[in-house]
C-alpha cells in the first residue's frame, strides 16, 4: 500500500470527517475550490476506507463527468494506493467494475459516467451504500439526483468534489448554500491546501488563467463570466502587417449556410501560428446563399497550391465535412466544440503570444472586439451573434495547440512502504 509523507489539515478532516465526534452523523460531504488543491485524491481515499470500514457486501458507485475521466481522476490509481496493506483490489474494465476485500469484508465498486440528461438510467435501479460524484458541476442534476435516491442503505453518505462554477448553477444553489439544511460537510479548498504542490507549480497555474477563469479555479470562486469573451486581444500586440515564411499550414472552418461561413488560413513559423487570410460569407449580406461545392471552391481558393495538414471543420457541418472527403484533396477532421475548454486554450494562446492575426482577417479582428458573454444566460454562454471566426479560431487552437503547460499536471508526494 502506498504511504502519503504529508496531508494539510483539510485533506486530513476529508480523509477523517466519518470518525469524528460532531461530524460523523453528517450524511454527505461536499469539497469544492481551486484546481490541484488536493481534494480529489483525498476524497478518492477516504471513501474507500469509510465503505470498507461500515459495509460489507455492498455496491458503491464511483461517479464522474465520462467513465474515462472518472478513471483518470480516481479510479486507475485505487490498485496504487491500495495494492498492500491487507487490502485486495480486483479491476474488470470491461464491467468498469472494482472489488475490493480487506480481511473478512468485500465490497464492489462501479464506475459511471454522468454526461447527460440520459446517463440517469445507467445508474437507476441499483441500491447503493454510498456514491462519490467527481466533478459534480459538470453533471446534469437528473443523474446526480438519481445517484443520491440510490443511496438507500443505513449509513449511506454521499460525497461530492467539484471546481467552481456560475454562481447560478443548479449545485451551488441546492447543496452548497444549503449545506447545512441538507446536513453536509462543506470544505473549501485552495492551493494552499495541497501540502505538494510547489510554489513554482502554483505561480504556473495563477499564469494560465485570467479574469474570472482566475477567480474561479485558481482563487476558487464561484462568478459569473461577464464581458467581453477575450480583454486580453489588442490590435497592436496580435494584429500583424507581415507574415514571414511558413513551414506548416491548416485551416479552421466554421460551416453555415443560413449564418455565416469563416474559413481560416493558418501558418506556422518559428513556434507561432499566423492567420494568413480568410473566407468569411454571411447569406445575409451576399443576398443568397452558398452550397458545399460552392463553399469548397472557396476553401480550394483559400489554399492555393499550399500542402495544408489538416481542415478543421465544425463537427456538426456533416455534409460539407462529407463534401471535402468526397474531393479527396485534404484530410479533414471534425472539431473539438467544448467551448469552455475551446475559449481557455484560445486566451492562453494570446497570453503568450502563440496565435497572430494578420490585417487582411478583418471579420476575424472585428469579433474579437464583439464576442461577449451572456448575462442573461444564467450559465456560462456566449452571445450567439457575431462569433462565427472565433468559432473556427477556436477549432483551430484546440486542434493544434491543445497542450498547454500544465495539462495533465497531477501533484502529490508519496514514497512507497516496504512489501
Amino acid at each position: 500500500m502506498w504511504r502519503f509523507d504529508t496531508f494539510s489539515k483539510k485533506q486530513q478532516l476529508v480523509l477523517t470527517w466519518w470518525l469524528r465526534p460532531g461530524m460523523k452523523d453528517r450524511c454527505a460531504i461536499i469539497c469544492d475550490g481551486a484546481v490541484r488543491s488536493g481534494k480529489t485524491v483525498s476524497m478518492g481515499i477516504s471513501f474507500i476506507l469509510w465503505a470498507m470500514t461500515v459495509f460489507n457486501d455492498r455496491d458503491f458507485a464511483i461517479c464522474g463527468k465520462t467513465v474515462t475521466s472518472v478513471k483518470r481522476n480516481i479510479a486507475l490509481d485505487i490498485t496504487k494506493y491500495f495494492s498492500g496493506g491487507g487490502f485486495r483490489v480486483d479491476y474488470k474494465p470491461s464491467r468498469n467494475l472494482f472489488t475490493i476485500s480487506h480481511r473478512d469484508r468485500k465490497n464492489r465498486f462501479y464506475l459511471f459516467g454522468g454526461k447527460d440528461e440520459g446517463s440517469a438510467s445507467l445508474i437507476q435501479g441499483m441500491t447503493l451504500g454510498g456514491v462519490l460524484l467527481d466533478e459534480v458541476a459538470l453533471m446534469p442534476r437528473s443523474f446526480v439526483e438519481q445517484a443520491i435516491a440510490r443511496c438507500s442503505l443505513r449509513d449511506s453518505k454521499l460525497w461530492f468534489n467539484c471546481n467552481p462554477d456560475n454562481p447560478s448553477h443548479w449545485f451551488y444553489t441546492e447543496w452548497i448554500k444549503k449545506a447545512d439544511e441538507k446536513n453536509a460537510l462543506y470544505l473549501h479548498f485552495t492551493m494552499e491546501d495541497n501540502p505538494s504542490l510547489s510554489d513554482e507549480v502554483r505561480k504556473r497555474y495563477e499564469k494560465l488563467y485570467s479574469g474570472a477563469f482566475y477567480r474561479r479555479f485558481v482563487q476558487g470562486r464561484w462568478t459569473a463570466l461577464s464581458g467581453t469573451v477575450y480583454p486580453m486581444f489588442s490590435r497592436e500586440k496580435h494584429v500583424v502587417s507581415e507574415i514571414p515564411e511558413c513551414e506548416r499550414f491548416a485551416v479552421s472552418c466554421d460551416y453555415g449556410t443560413v449564418n455565416p461561413a469563416s474559413f481560416g488560413l493558418w501558418g506556422e513559423s518559428g513556434g507561432v501560428w499566423y492567420r494568413i487570410s480568410e473566407y468569411y460569407y454571411s447569406s445575409k449580406r451576399e443576398g443568397f446563399q452558398r452550397t458545399d461545392e460552392e463553399h469548397y471552391s472557396a476553401l480550394e481558393e483559400l489554399i492555393g497550391d499550399r500542402a495544408v495538414e489538416a481542415v478543421i471543420v465544425d463537427p456538426s457541418a456533416a455534409s460539407f465535412i462529407e463534401c471535402i472527403r468526397r474531393h479527396g484533396r485534404f484530410n479533414v477532421i471534425p472539431a473539438d466544440n467544448d467551448v469552455l475548454s475551446g475559449i481557455r486554450r484560445v486566451g492562453d494562446a494570446l497570453r503568450s503570444g502563440g496565435i497572430l492575426i494578420h490585417e487582411s482577417c478583418r471579420d476575424c479582428i472585428r469579433e474579437f472586439e464583439t464576442y461577449r458573454w451572456d448575462p442573461r444566460s444564467g450559465r456560462d454562454a456566449v452571445v450567439k451573434e457575431n462569433d462565427h471566426a472565433m468559432d473556427d479560431l477556436r477549432y483551430f487552437v484546440s486542434g493544434f495547440l491543445r497542450e498547454r503547460p500544465g495539462d495533465g499536471l497531477y501533484c502529490f508526494s508519496v514514497s512507497r512502504s516496504a512489501p
